[in-house]
């Protein structure tokens, strides 16, 4: 696929300085002042405030004790800050990985998943310094769509248990099929006073961020439940009945236990671990471009999170990964730069020094409640429904990934999901061919009235307020990430933006959501976008992933819409 843009000079080798160079050098080589710092640190507690709870949360929905994915936040997350390729990324454990976590404890108990987690972090840095980072990129829409609402799923199913309280005959089963069956089984055991604390706790959460947006309503929930478990000896189980409470220190660093067969056991655990890891940390750092205007780099950041998964581990934490909804508060916050990620480590520090012996009280049905309130909002549920709109081929992607992960295995769900979306790509590819009839043997010979598909010469356009595209060939998986690059050039120096697809054969639901990133970044910088030249196929692709008006202006030509746009500047 090709871009005609108003400029060559988009291409060009990047050095080795330039790709693997932490962000937080070049914020500091830019100028870093009190002002900043301020913001940073401000920043860093809010997210802080808000990582506190999940990351208890999350290490027991993952079979660990809680102070491990304290741990983790803390060593993970701010080596990921410091040594990172992304200004505003919030390393910690994510509930992405607490199938994968879980499955591995169960098989190698806690040592093995250490050396995991370890292992993963040397897959992470090789993986970055051959600069495959871009390559991750290649994974299509449905898929990630699909095992994040599949990961939501269980996730919900995992914390079933702690939400109704239920006491289990033996091992809660770590597959979800059986994992039903035996609480099913226990219905019988309900504690009212767990599901009254679990529905408080939601309660808060939810209400929280309807009528009071900018309040910690995950801490602020976990901090009034435990406050009334302890006030009236309520009869639930806590963090302090199931583990004793949490230590006041960070451990010791050490290695974990090496041999070559434990080694060979824990790969397969470590590879999914580091697929999972790569795929997480580099949609967190697009997201928070999104946000932001600004771009990552991809292989440093790759790079960091390899060294912040083996400093965890050193000090008995468990994955670290970008985490999405983390980084988007600390954005929100006002972050300028790495320094409020490093400062949301220290926070969380503090908070094990002075004040773990509290976290005892904490009930873990209002921790289930967390996870329960995290497990919706990352099922994607509109993208989910819009997907299987759109095409037969991207629904069928979608629910053979969303199946597996959830029945089966993460790893399985994507390596399938990805060898469906290259045989439907290739489908659609064959399907694109056409033989036009009637058309013109020589240039001369066409007819005076462009039409919408007549070729345009982009360096006709004279006006600086205005900039035109055109895109060539078929517009999928495999291309988004060149043509994201080039668009995410588009900033507010212009007026309007014409997009021409009149070259483009099909359009998959990857690249459409593409472009709905660039219609909503157009829109916030006032500037209006025009897509011309669609065949109906690519404006029903574009239409079912949300680019409609006023998002993005559908004409025929170029002219017309290059009409409008004078008219309107």
């Amino acid at each position: 696929m090709t871009i005609d843009t108003p400029s060559a000079a988009l291409s060009g080798r990047t050095s080795f300085r330039e790709l693997f160079t932490p962000k937080l050098i070049t914020i500091l080589s830019e100028g870093y002042d009190f002002r900043a710092l301020r913001a940073d640190v401000m920043a860093g507690l809010t997210v802080a405030i808000v990582a506190l709870p999940l990351s208890m949360a999350i290490a027991i929905a993952s079979g660990t004790a809680p102070e491990r994915g304290l741990y983790t936040a803390i060593v993970g997350g701010f080596l990921v800050s410091a040594l990172g390729g992304s200004r505003f990324q919030i390393g910690g454990p994510a509930g992405a990985f607490i199938v994968l976590v879980a499955a591995a404890v169960d098989r190698h108990g806690i040592d093995g998943l250490v050396l995991a987690t370890a292992m993963a972090g040397v897959l992470l840095m090789a993986a970055g310094f051959l600069r495959l980072g871009t390559y991750i990129k290649f994974i299509p829409y449905p898929v990630t769509v699909g095992f994040t609402a599949g990961i939501a799923v269980i996730i919900f199913a995992s914390q079933i248990r702690d939400l109704f309280g239920l006491t289990l005959a033996g091992k809660e089963p770590g597959e979800i099929l059986p994992k039903l069956a035996a609480l099913a089984q226990a219905g019988g055991t309900i504690n009212p006073v767990a599901v009254g604390l679990a529905a408080a706790s939601i309660g808060l959460i939810v209400g929280a961020r309807r009528w009071r947006p900018h309040w910690p309503g995950m801490l602020i929930a976990v901090a009034l439940t435990a406050v009334a478990t302890w006030l009236f000896n309520l009869p639930v189980e806590t963090i302090g009945t199931r583990f004793g409470g949490i230590p006041s220190a960070l451990p010791a660093p050490h290695l974990p236990t090496l041999s070559l067969a434990k080694m060979q056991a824990v790969l397969p655990d470590a590879l999914a671990f580091a697929l999972l890891g790569a795929i997480e940390s580099l949609l967190s750092a697009v997201v928070a471009d999104g946000m932001t205007g600004r771009r990552h780099r991809s292989n440093c950041e790759l790079v960091a999170q390899g060294v912040a998964n083996i400093g965890s581990a050193l000090f008995g934490g468990i994955c670290v990964t970008g985490t999405i909804a983390r980084t988007a508060t600390n954005v929100r916050a006002g972050a300028r730069g790495p320094v409020a990620g490093m400062a949301h480590a220290v926070f969380l520090l503090l908070f094990i020094l002075v004040a773990a012996p509290l976290a005892s009280y904490i009930p873990l049905a209002a921790l289930g409640g967390v996870l329960a309130v995290v497990a919706w909002n990352m099922a994607e549920k509109h993208e989910f429904a819009a997907l299987l709109r759109s095409s037969r081929g991207d629904a069928a992607v979608l629910l053979a990934t969303f199946g597996l992960t959830i029945l089966r295995d993460l790893t399985e769900g994507i390596v399938v999901g990805c060898a469906i979306g290259t045989v439907v790509v290739l489908h659609r590819l064959s399907q694109s061919a056409a033989i036009q009839s009637g058309t013109p043997h020589v240039e001369a010979d066409q007819a005076d009235t462009a039409s919408p598909r007549a070729p345009y010469d982009a360096t006709a356009v004279v006006d600086s307020d205005i900039v035109i595209y055109r895109l060539t060939g078929a517009f999928f998986f495999g291309t988004a990430s060149m043509v994201t690059a080039v668009l995410d050039r588009i900033g507010d120096r212009h007026r309007a933006f014409v997009l021409d697809f009149a070259s483009v054969p099909f359009v998959d639901s990857t690249a459409a959501n593409v472009i709905l990133s660039l219609a909503r970044s157009t829109a916030r910088h006032k500037v209006r976008l025009f897509l011309t030249g669609t065949s109906p196929a690519v404006r029903r692709a574009l239409t079912a992933a949300g680019v409609t008006p006023p998002l993005g202006l559908y004409r025929d030509t170029i002219d017309e819409a290059l009409r409008e746009a004078r008219s309107t500047i």
